[in-house]
C-alpha cells in the first residue's frame, strides 16, 4: 500500500513529521474506511476556571498533538480514534487535569467542559467514561450531541430526559415530563441561569408546540432528579440547569423534517468580543395530531425565535443578553371520532359527530440580561434581571353528538362487531372564553467566593408575578330533548306530568375573573469544599434556602407566608481499587403556589393557600469499570419523599386542576438504575429501571394512588453504526412504562376512581447518514464543498404502532346513571424525513 511507505523508519524533523502525518491523515481518509486505526475523532468544548469562568490559554495535548484554548476558552483538537488516548489540560497558576481512557468513535465529535482548579502543585485525573466525568452534587451530564441526534416526535432535550430513570411522561406530543411522582408544576428550569416559565393554560400536548429549550443552541446539560443544592429555586422534584454555548466562529445551520424547520445562525466579531447565536424555529404538528383517532381539520403551528448575545467587556466583566419570542397557534375543527374499548367479553364503541370549531394562542415573551463580574481570582459576582410575559387565549365552541354502544363479541355469530344496544345517546356542548394575561418580573444577585477547594455561594432574588385572568367554560347536556341540569341543583323533575320551568343552567360552568399579583423575596446561602481524607476524596455542601411572599388581588384577603429549607449534600469517593463514587442528599423542598395553584375549580382564588412541603432523602452510588476493554457506568439511587401540605390536584392530558386547599398529606419512595457505555464501541447507549410509588391522604380519608403513581419505567438509548460505513448510523429509543391512574370525572369523588391506564410502550427509530463532517471532505464535488456538515436520514414514530393512551374521556350513560372511562390515544406510527446542514 501507498501509505506504508510513510511509515518507514526514516528520521525527520518535528515540523516534516506533522506534515507527514496530516499527508497519511488525509490519505487514509480518501483510501478506505476500513482502516480504523488511522481514522480520527475530535473532541472539543470551553475550559473553565473553577469560577466557571473561561478559561483561555489553556494548553491541551495527546501525545504529539497539541492546541490552546482561545479567549472565550474554546478549544479543538483531533485525536486518534477507536483507541484509548490521554488528554492533559494545563494552564500556569491552574491545577492540571488528565483525561484517562476516553474512547471515541471515527469522526466522532466529543464535547468535554473541564474545570481547572486554581492549584497548580497537583495533577488531577479524571477517568472518562461515554456519560462525561463524574459529578460528586449528583448531577446528570448529557452530551449535547446526543440531545441533538436521538429520535422522537418532540426531539431535543425533554426527549432525552424521559428515557433517564425517575422521569416519565406517557405523551410524545408533549415536552412536559414528571419526575419522581412529582407533577409537571414541580420541575425547574433555567438557561444561563435564566428561570424558565410555561403557559399556564395549555390544557393538552396537541397545544403545547415548541419546548423554549433550543437543542441546536444547548453546549452544556445537567438534570438533577432530587437533593438538589440550595442554590436552585423553591421546588419539590427536579432541576434542568442549561447552559447555552458562545460562539467562536462564523457558523450558520439548518434543519429540515416533516414537522419543521429550524435554523441557527452563530457569528462573531473581528475582536472576539461580541458573539451572536440567533435561532429561527417553525413547527407544525398536523402530521401527528391527524394520526390520532380523531378526524378533522387541525392546524397546529408554532412559531419562535431566540436571540443570545454575549459581550465581553474586559477577561473580568461580561455582559449577556437571552431573548425569545414564541407564538403558538392551535385550530381546530373536529369531525368524527370512534373509539372501541372495553374486555373481549364486553366490547363497546363510542362514535362523536363533532361541528364548531376551537382557536387557542400563547403568545409568550422573555427578556433577560445577565452581567458577570470577576473581581479577583475568587470572587465572581452575577447580576440577573428578567421580564417575562405571557398572553393566552382559549376559544371554542363544539358541539358534539354522541352514541355508546354495544358490540356483538361472539366469535361464531355473523354479526361480529355489530352493535347490539345502545347504552346512551346525547348532545354536548362545551364552550370556552378564556384569556389571561401574566407578567413575571426578576431581579436576581448571586456571587461566589472560592479557595484553596472551599467556596462559598450566595444568592438574593426579588420577583414579582401579576396574573389577569378571565375563565369563561361552560358544558350543557342534553338527552333525548331534555337539558341536564347541574347535580345538586334543588330542582325534581317530573315531565310530561309537571313541567319543568326552571332557569336553564350548564351542567359544568365556571365564570371568574380575578386579578391576582404578588411579591416574592427568596435568598439563599451554601458552603461546599472538597477535601482529602485518609486518601479518600471527600466532597460536601450544606446550605439553606429563605423565602417570604405576599399575596394580594381584587376582593381577596391579602396573604403572607414565610419559608425555610435547609439542604445538605455529601460524596465520598473511596481509594478502592474500584471506581466507585457513594452520594447522600437530602433537606426540606418547599414550594410557594403560582397563579394556577391558587385557583381552584370554580375560578375562585384562594390566597392562602401555603408551600407544599417534602422532606427528601438520596442515595446514590455510581461505579466505573471496564468491559470488552470499554469504559462503562452503572448509576443507582434510592430515595425517599415525605410530603405535607400537599395540594390534591387531578391531571387531565398536560392540564392540572389543583383544588387549591393543604388538605392532604402524601409520600413517595422509589429505586433507580441506570447503566451506560460504549455497548458498540465509541458510542454512548443506556439502559434505565425504576420503581415508584407515591400516594396521598385526603382529609385523611386513607392513602390512594397520585395521578403521578406510574410504578415501572424501562427506558432504553441505543446507539449504532456499520463499520464497514461509519457515517451510516442508527439511533433507537424504547419507553415503557406502567400505566397511569386513569383519574376521575368532575363533581366526582376520586377515592371512588381508582383504574388505571393501559401500559405505555413505544418505540422511535432513526437512521442517518453523514455527507459531509468534521473528518470527511468532499473537496471533488462542488456541491459539497459549500458545506462544513452535511447529513440526511430517516425516523419512524412508534415503530410498532402501539394505542397508547394519556388521559380518559368520561362519558354519560344518561339512561343508566353510569360513567364510563373511554381511553384518548396517542399517536400511530408515523414517518419522518429530516436533512440537517452547515455551512
Amino acid at each position: 500500500m501507498l501509505v506504508i511507505a510513510v511509515l518507514s523508519p526514516v528520521h525527520f524533523t518535528e515540523n516534516e513529521t506533522l506534515r507527514l502525518f496530516k499527508l497519511y491523515f488525509f490519505v487514509v481518509l480518501n483510501f478506505s474506511a476500513t482502516l480504523l486505526e488511522a481514522q480520527t475523532a475530535t473532541i472539543t468544548g470551553v475550559v473553565f476556571d473553577e469560577n466557571e469562568k473561561p478559561l483561555p490559554n489553556v494548553h491541551i495535548e495527546s501525545k504529539k498533538q497539541g492546541t490552546f484554548s482561545d479567549i472565550n476558552g474554546f478549544y479543538i483538537l483531533e485525536i486518534i480514534a477507536d483507541q484509548e488516548t490521554t488528554i492533559t489540560f494545563s494552564h500556569l497558576g491552574n491545577q492540571k487535569l488528565v483525561l484517562k481512557d476516553l474512547i471515541l468513535n471515527t469522526n466522532e465529535n466529543y464535547e468535554f467542559y473541564p474545570i481547572l482548579k486554581n492549584e497548580a502543585i497537583r495533577i488531577a485525573e479524571v477517568v472518562v467514561t461515554p456519560v462525561g466525568s463524574r459529578h460528586a452534587e449528583g448531577i446528570t451530564t448529557i452530551s449535547s450531541d446526543i440531545v441533538r441526534n436521538i429520535p422522537g416526535p418532540n426531539s431535543g432535550v425533554e426527549n432525552i430526559l424521559k428515557l433517564l430513570p425517575g422521569v416519565s411522561s406517557n405523551n410524545e406530543l408533549s415536552t412536559q415530563y414528571m419526575v419522581r411522582g412529582g407533577n409537571f408544576d414541580e420541575n425547574l428550569v433555567y438557561v444561563n441561569d435564566i428561570e424558565i416559565y410555561r403557559p399556564f393554560l395549555i390544557r393538552s400536548g396537541q397545544q403545547e408546540g415548541l419546548s423554549f429549550v433550543n437543542s441546536d443552541m444547548v453546549g452544556n446539560l445537567q438534570f438533577s432528579a432530587g437533593g438538589f443544592q440550595a442554590k436552585y429555586g423553591d421546588k419539590l422534584a427536579s432541576v434542568l440547569d442549561i447552559t447555552y454555548k458562545t460562539p467562536v466562529s462564523f457558523g450558520l445551520k439548518i434543519n429540515a423534517t416533516r414537522l419543521g424547520t429550524s435554523t441557527t445562525l452563530e457569528s462573531v466579531s473581528k475582536n472576539k468580543k461580541l458573539s451572536s447565536l440567533s435561532s429561527i424555529r417553525s413547527r407544525d404538528n398536523s402530521l401527528l395530531v391527524n394520526s390520532q383517532n380523531t378526524s378533522g381539520n387541525y392546524d397546529p403551528s408554532f412559531f419562535d425565535i431566540q436571540q443570545y448575545t454575549t459581550y465581553l467587556f474586559s477577561n473580568k466583566f461580561r455582559i449577556s443578553y437571552l431573548g425569545n419570542i414564541s407564538i403558538n397557534n392551535y385550530r381546530n375543527q373536529p369531525f368524527t371520532r370512534q373509539t372501541n374499548f372495553g374486555t373481549l367479553n364486553d366490547i363497546k364503541t363510542l362514535t362523536v359527530y363533532y361541528s364548531g370549531s376551537e382557536k387557542n394562542q400563547y403568545r409568550t415573551n422573555l427578556n433577560a440580561l445577565k452581567a458577570e463580574y470577576q473581581v479577583n481570582d475568587k470572587i465572581t459576582l452575577k447580576f440577573i434581571s428578567s421580564l417575562y410575559f405571557n398572553r393566552e387565549q382559549e376559544y371554542s365552541d363544539v358541539i358534539s353528538q354522541y352514541r355508546l354502544s354495544e358490540l356483538n363479541a361472539d366469535l361464531d355469530n355473523d354479526l361480529l362487531g355489530e352493535p347490539t344496544s345502545f347504552n346512551g345517546l346525547a348532545t354536548q356542548y362545551n364552550r370556552a372564553r378564556n384569556d389571561l394575561d401574566a407578567k413575571i418580573f426578576n431581579l436576581e444577585h448571586k456571587g461566589i467566593h472560592s479557595k484553596d477547594g472551599k467556596a462559598i455561594s450566595w444568592g438574593l432574588k426579588y420577583e414579582h408575578t401579576d396574573i389577569r385572568d378571565q375563565i369563561r367554560e361552560s358544558e350543557f347536556l342534553d338527552s333525548l330533548g331534555y337539558m341536564v341540569r347541574p347535580p345538586n341543583s334543588g330542582y325534581n323533575r317530573n315531565e310530561p306530568e309537571i313541567p319543568f320551568e326552571a332557569p336553564l343552567l350548564p351542567y359544568e360552568g365556571i365564570f371568574a375573573r380575578n386579578t391576582v399579583s404578588s411579591h416574592k423575596v427568596s435568598g439563599f446561602a451554601q458552603y461546599s469544599q472538597r477535601r482529602i481524607w485518609k486518601q479518600h476524596s471527600i466532597y460536601y455542601n450544606i446550605g439553606a434556602r429563605v423565602s417570604h411572599w405576599a399575596v394580594k388581588g381584587n376582593d381577596l384577603k391579602n396573604s403572607a407566608h414565610t419559608i425555610f429549607s435547609p439542604r445538605a449534600q455529601f460524596s465520598i469517593k473511596p481509594n478502592w481499587s474500584k471506581d466507585m463514587l457513594f452520594r447522600l442528599s437530602g433537606g426540606v423542598y418547599q414550594q410557594p403556589p403560582l397563579y394556577r395553584e391558587l385557583r381552584d375549580n370554580n375560578g375562585t382564588v384562594h390566597p392562602e393557600v401555603e408551600a407544599q412541603k417534602s422532606y427528601h432523602i438520596v442515595f446514590g452510588n455510581q461505579y466505573s469499570f471496564k468491559m470488552w476493554q470499554r469504559p462503562f457506568t452503572l448509576i443507582g439511587e434510592a430515595y425517599w419523599k415525605k410530603m405535607t401540605h400537599v395540594n390534591p390536584y387531578t391531571l387531565e392530558d398536560v392540564r392540572i386542576r389543583y383544588a387549591a386547599q393543604n388538605n392532604a398529606k402524601a409520600y413517595a419512595y422509589g429505586a433507580e438504575l441506570r447503566l451506560t457505555g460504549a455497548f458498540v464501541p465509541g458510542t454512548e447507549s443506556w439502559f434505565s429501571l425504576g420503581y415508584l410509588k407515591t400516594e396521598e391522604n385526603i382529609n385523611e380519608r386513607g392513602y390512594i394512588s397520585r395521578p403521578t403513581d406510574q410504578r415501572l419505567q424501562v427506558g432504553i438509548l441505543f446507539q449504532d453504526y456499520m463499520p464497514e460505513v461509519p457515517d451510516l448510523k442508527m439511533y433507537l429509543n424504547l419507553v415503557y412504562n406502567t400505566g397511569l391512574p386513569g383519574g376521575s370525572p368532575s363533581y366526582t369523588d376520586p377515592y371512588l376512581y381508582q383504574n388505571r391506564l393501559r401500559d405505555y410502550k413505544r418505540a422511535d427509530l432513526g437512521i442517518s447518514y453523514i455527507f459531509v463532517g468534521a473528518n470527511k471532505s468532499n473537496d471533488k464535488n462542488a456541491f459539497l464543498r459549500i458545506f462544513k456538515d452535511l447529513s440526511g436520514g430517516f425516523e419512524i414514530f412508534n415503530l410498532f404502532n402501539n394505542q397508547n393512551s394519556i388521559t380518559n374521556t368520561w362519558v354519560r350513560d344518561l339512561v343508566n346513571a353510569q360513567q364510563f372511562a373511554v381511553p384518548n390515544f396517542m399517536t400511530g406510527r408515523i414517518l419522518n424525513i429530516k436533512i440537517e446542514m452547515r455551512f
